[in-house]
């Protein structure tokens, strides 16, 4: 029989720490799946940090670092040094969790639409707008907190709810979206630590790039196809250009944290990431005590518009040239294709001079699929709209 070691939900005497349970709807007879919620809370709602990881499914390092996490905040509620609101969702995707084919997990789509569980969140600027126009003043703060009540009370009246998965899309909204931070914690296939950011939230969001020790922290305003950390943190964007002439600002900011790769799993590497997100919580003004000095940065922060989408020129097994986190220049030959049948070798350059900062995992690759990703300062031509997914 499995024994627990301390674990956090068997901690009846925490005053400010409650785990609820939020039901998704069946998706067939006889199957419930829920969320798990774990809270944080003192006196005051701020400031409001959320987190969630596995949201892409099959992306487990966070899961291990919010575990650490939550241990060091238990600790932390004892001693009192909560001054805000923390909430967890330790699993943000119980669907994709129990997805499985032929004993390999399938976490990053809907086994059911074929949807990516990280895109086509809803887009809340318009009505949130309707429903605050005419009610905002020359008040920043008072706006800030008229707009996050706009936005709880739309998403409550959602209810045409076509599936589990958009139920799932709903509920992550509904819990984040009043937050001062949201951390959406993934990792890539074979990556190095990098985060993704609004451009509007540098340098705001330095402290966390450094404490993070991103080796490379990516820009961007709109990335395409309506991921859940922009449709937190867009809407203030949105809204300051339906309102030109009154004071929003961009009171949400949200941020994909890309935790390396996903058999970058250990105690180890969660221990120090969980030490790194309970020091930015510090400095957040969430928890009391000393921080300490932010580490001096590894990398600079960079457009998503100057990332090197690489696409396979032709089938076959690929043969890296280029480690992550190794720096290229343009041109660069960053693997060879090879076509077993033939023994023919394609070469494979990039066009950008910068870091690679991810690569696919499994080396046999189709024509047309994206295998490996150079971030560098300058935007490349044609990287426009779809900035995830296509070159």
């Amino acid at each position: 029989m499995p024994v627990k070691i301390g674990h956090y939900f068997d901690r009846p005497d925490r005053l400010t720490k409650t785990v609820d349970q939020i039901p998704l709807p069946q998706a067939s007879p006889g199957t419930e799946r829920s969320l798990t919620v774990v809270r944080y809370r003192a006196a005051s709602a701020r400031p409001f940090v959320y987190l969630q990881t596995g949201l892409h499914a099959d992306e487990l390092p966070g899961m291990l670092v919010l575990d650490h996490l939550m241990r060091k905040l238990d600790e932390a509620d004892a001693r009192g040094m909560l001054e805000g609101q923390i909430v967890i969702v330790p699993v943000a995707n119980p669907i994709g969790l129990s997805q499985r084919i032929s004993r390999s997990h399938i976490g990053r789509f809907d086994l059911d639409s074929g949807g990516n569980f990280n895109r086509h969140y809803p887009d809340i600027a318009g009505p949130v707008g309707d429903l605050v126009d005419g009610k905002l003043t020359q008040s920043a703060e008072g706006n800030v907190a008229r707009i996050r009540s706009a936005m709880a009370r739309y998403l409550a009246s959602l209810d045409d709810i076509r599936d589990e998965a958009d139920e799932l899309r709903l509920c992550l909204m509904r819990l984040s979206c009043e937050a001062d931070i949201a951390l959406d914690l993934h990792c890539d296939s074979e990556s190095i630590m990098h985060l993704y950011f609004l451009q509007e939230h540098w340098p705001q969001a330095e402290d966390l790039h450094r404490l993070m020790a991103s080796e490379c922290t990516l820009l961007a305003n709109k990335s395409g196809g309506e991921p859940f950390d922009e449709a937190l943190s867009t809407p203030w964007l949105e809204l300051q250009a339906r309102f030109p002439d009154l004071p929003i600002p961009p009171a949400c900011l949200a941020c994909t944290v890309e935790l390396r790769g996903q058999h970058d799993v250990s105690d180890d590497l969660a221990a120090r990431d969980a030490d790194a997100l309970f020091r930015y919580l510090q400095h957040q003004g969430v928890l009391s005590g000393d921080p300490g000095p932010l580490p001096a940065p590894v990398s600079s922060a960079t457009p998503l518009s100057g990332v090197d989408m690489i696409e396979a020129p032709v089938p076959g097994i690929v043969s890296f040239k280029a480690d992550p986190g190794e720096r290229v220049k343009a041109g660069t030959v960053v693997a060879e294709i090879l076509d077993p049948t033939t023994g023919e070798r394609t070469e494979v350059t990039t066009r950008q001079t910068g870091v690679v900062f991810g690569r696919r995992a499994h080396r046999l690759v189709r024509r047309g699929d994206i295998f490996i990703k150079v971030a560098g300062e300058k935007t490349l031509e044609g990287r426009e709209g779809q900035l995830l997914t296509s070159r």
